[in-house]
């Protein structure tokens, strides 16, 4: 066949369709106003509080036209030798690089309508004459049902799953049913092989000892690797919801292996995942027990007048907040603040700020607030859909359609190992944070009996950001050098929150972006900071130096009089599994 018969005109039939359509609803519209007083308000009508009309319209029609062109030229592939134009993957989407997707065309009409209908739903959606947070909450929504009904997820509509279940003879699909099964039982879905892991033999494996713990916390002393050190010592504050060794993943991937290979007195806070007996703690009650009582020890144990601390993530947050109540309390302790991909001013939080909104966190407030546990399996949830494709539908694929074992990878391992909140806890920070974003502002909050104010803090900071977090924006982490006191170092790392930070120098990849411009906006800055390839661990310890009081001797054992040592590390807290 070489040619297509032109006799229907099936463009000038869609468009009549389209008028017809058209036509239609303005007279439902003009009824409407006419028996109610409604019309012309409702959704979608002309004066529209959602949709103009005559946009409804272009976009139906301009969504037809594209699908007869796609379906016109691949009819033109099959029949006559023509070719058609593929639609573009978005950056990154591994879900269609099997070349079925692409050589066989009833594969290949498939994935191009649905990338053709999830774009037009997508601009339906930005079109929307709604204010932008809402739009954005759209965008969210709406993404997560097109990802949701890709044809790859289904086994019947996607050509490597028939293919493994006629190469296995169907043992994929009933290794599938059986993955599908543990993790009903487990309440989640795997991502990773659980079995090639664990926490004391081959991940949190740096030596050190459990010197302190409370019901909230456990403090790791590090145990020295060179002859002098740091006469400041290092005080880590992991984020509270995730397991520490993320900053501890093992040997030559460690933060905290080479911090002490620096010379460093590292101290590290191990935060318990929420329990019954630990349902009732507050925010209060995280910096009293965590970061400020974290410094007391720190510092009796080493001697030392003031101490270096890092939080990453909420850690930042905690910590900044244990920094402005020393301020307010006139307790001069720390020598430096390190924050890693850290959020203070909550104005810009991207999509994970667009799942809190005033119902939920007075739903929340209802059932938790007054005691109560936030499970850190919902959390992990809520974080995995911020990247949905990557995060679950890829597992849900490769685990219950294709029965695949998942691979060994730390840092999956290290993210599905959850952390529970307290419910007072958890809704005092979403409230004044992501909802109210109280705490930017001087004295807005009372914390631990005193009014809290970041500009109070006089100690030097170093700012990290990674340029691609999902979690935290890195011009939102950037806003932070405008609320505290002292000076401020910014550094931007490539990639994102987690490849960002956990970047060891020995392995030479990626790169950050320096600069000692304190006055410009984000796109200034950015614009004249000098780009270096590798990690930026070599920048913060140099800082670091520059901040420091001189070496000493290598204490001989960890703790001290007061502080004996309860057990090696990494501790019993880091191994509780939370519900």
């Amino acid at each position: 066949m070489n040619s297509i018969p032109q006799s229907v005109d099936v463009t000038g039939t869609l468009e009549g369709l389209i008028r017809t359509g058209q036509d239609a609803v303005r007279q439902f519209d003009d009824v409407l106003a006419a028996t109610t007083g409604v019309g012309n308000d409702w959704p979608g009508s002309s004066q529209g509080i959602f949709y103009p009309f005559g946009l409804i319209a272009d976009l139906q029609h301009e969504c037809l036209r594209q699908l007869w062109r796609l379906w016109n030229g691949m009819f033109l592939q099959i029949y006559a030798g023509g070719v058609h134009s593929d639609i573009a993957l978005a950056k990154g989407d591994k879900r269609f690089k099997d070349s079925s997707w692409r050589e066989q065309p009833y594969y290949d009409l498939l994935k191009q309508t649905y990338l053709l209908c999830s774009r037009h739903l997508l601009e339906f959606v930005d079109n929307a004459q709604v204010d932008d947070r809402t739009r954005l909450q759209l965008r969210f929504y709406a993404r997560q049902l097109v990802d949701a009904i890709s044809p790859s997820n289904f086994p019947a509509t996607n050509p490597e799953v028939i293919r493994k279940a006629i190469e296995t003879r169907s043992a994929s699909l009933t290794n599938g049913l059986k993955n599908l099964i543990d993790d009903f039982q487990k309440g989640r879905i795997t991502r990773v092989d659980e079995s090639a892991f664990e926490v004391g033999r081959n991940l949190a494996t740096t030596p050190g000892t459990v010197i302190f713990e409370n019901e909230l916390v456990q403090l790791i002393q590090y145990a020295p690797q060179t002859s002098q050190v740091e006469k400041t010592p290092l005080l880590f504050v992991p984020p509270c919801i995730n397991k520490y060794y993320l900053l501890d993943l093992g040997t030559g991937n460690s933060l905290v292996e080479y911090a002490v290979a620096q010379g460093h007195q590292v101290f590290l806070i191990s935060w318990r995942s929420a329990v019954p007996e630990t349902q009732h703690l507050t925010w209060d009650d995280y910096l009293e027990m965590g970061p400020l009582k974290a410094v007391e020890v720190v510092l009796e144990v080493t001697g030392a007048e003031r101490t270096h601390a890092l939080g990453f993530c909420v850690g930042g947050t905690l910590l900044s907040c244990a920094a402005a109540v020393m301020a307010a309390r006139g307790q001069d302790r720390l020598a430096t603040v390190t924050l890693l991909t850290t959020m203070l001013d909550f104005s810009d939080t991207g999509e994970i700020g667009l799942l809190i909104d005033a119902g939920s966190v007075a739903l929340r407030e209802a059932t938790i607030g007054k005691g109560g546990i936030m499970p850190g399996r919902e959390l992990a949830f809520t974080f995995g859909t911020l990247r949905a494709n990557d995060l679950i539908w890829r597992y849900v694929v490769d685990n219950y359609l294709k029965g695949a074992t998942p691979d060994v990878f730390d840092l999956l391992y290290w993210d599905s190992d959850s952390v529970s909140l307290p419910g007072p806890m958890y809704c005092w920070y979403t409230r004044n944070t992501y909802l109210e974003n109280n705490l930017k502002d001087p004295g807005k909050t009372t914390q631990c009996g005193v009014p809290v104010d970041f500009s109070r803090i006089t100690a030097p900071f170093y700012l990290l950001a990674s340029r691609e977090d999902h979690i935290v924006p890195w011009k939102t982490a950037f806003r932070s050098k405008d609320l505290i006191g002292g000076e401020a170092r910014f550094v931007l790392a490539a990639s994102g929150h987690v490849a960002g930070v956990i970047n060891p120098p020995a392995r030479n990849k990626r790169s950050h972006w320096l600069s000692d411009d304190s006055e410009s906006d984000p796109e200034g800055w950015l614009d004249g900071a000098e780009e270096r390839p590798g990690s930026w661990w070599p920048d913060w310890n140099a800082w670091l130096g520059r901040h420091s009081g001189g070496t000493i001797s290598a204490p001989e054992v960890q703790g001290s009089a007061r502080f004996n040592p309860i057990e090696s590390a990494p501790g019993r807290y880091v191994k509780e599994k939370s519900n």
